[in-house]
């Protein structure tokens, strides 16, 4: 995706300021740095959301926008990716960190029943909370080693590309600007 799309989605820093709820962040959150659309920034952007998006936790958006705030990092992207954890994802996402953290902490992988209730809350997450969390940041910090990695690569890449295309039309001007030379200086 390119950086148009990503400033014709982002919102404007103006609307942030409306919200109570981000006043927590005081003035750090209208810094330019944090809205601007560069290849540190977006890297760091995608380390953060990626990771928060692995935690088993409510307001994920909340801790990946402190993230963002702290390491100077593209606050709508660190947002945005938190949202790959949805109630369609969750389920299959929180099974395998739970699976990965059974194995990593060498413990037998007890079947439970999960219910939607308080009781199952207090009782069964005792159960299940160990090798969910280890799990989860174990995916958490090599998916987001990964995306910034990638990000980069991808960056890189792209401008490689960029930089090629133009040397070829830089070469190609040239030709033409030869043959019309030539084509000028030849004798009918």
């Amino acid at each position: 995706m390119s950086k148009a799309f990503f400033k014709k989605y982002s919102p404007n820093p103006k609307q942030f300021k409306k919200n109570k709820a981000l006043s927590i962040l005081g003035d750090h959150l209208y810094r330019p740095s944090l809205w601007l659309l560069n290849r540190h920034s977006v890297a760091k952007a995608f380390a953060i959301g990626l990771f928060c998006a692995w935690l088993p936790l409510p307001f994920q958006t909340v801790l990946a926008a402190i993230l963002a705030v702290y390491f100077c990092a593209h606050i709508p992207l660190s947002v945005g990716l938190v949202f790959i954890t949805n109630p369609i994802t969750i389920p299959p996402m929180f099974y395998f960190s739970y699976w990965l953290g059974n194995k990593l902490l060498l413990q037998e992988g007890g079947s439970f029943n999960f219910e939607l209730s308080w009781e199952w809350l207090t009782t069964g997450m005792l159960q299940v909370w160990q090798p969910l969390l280890f799990g989860s940041l174990i995916l958490g910090i090599i998916s987001s080693i990964l995306g910034y990695i990638t990000i980069h690569l991808l960056w890189r890449y792209n401008i490689k590309k960029r930089w090629q295309e133009r040397k070829a039309r830089r070469i190609l001007r040239k030709q033409k600007k030869a043959e019309v030379r030539l084509a000028k200086h030849t004798p009918k």
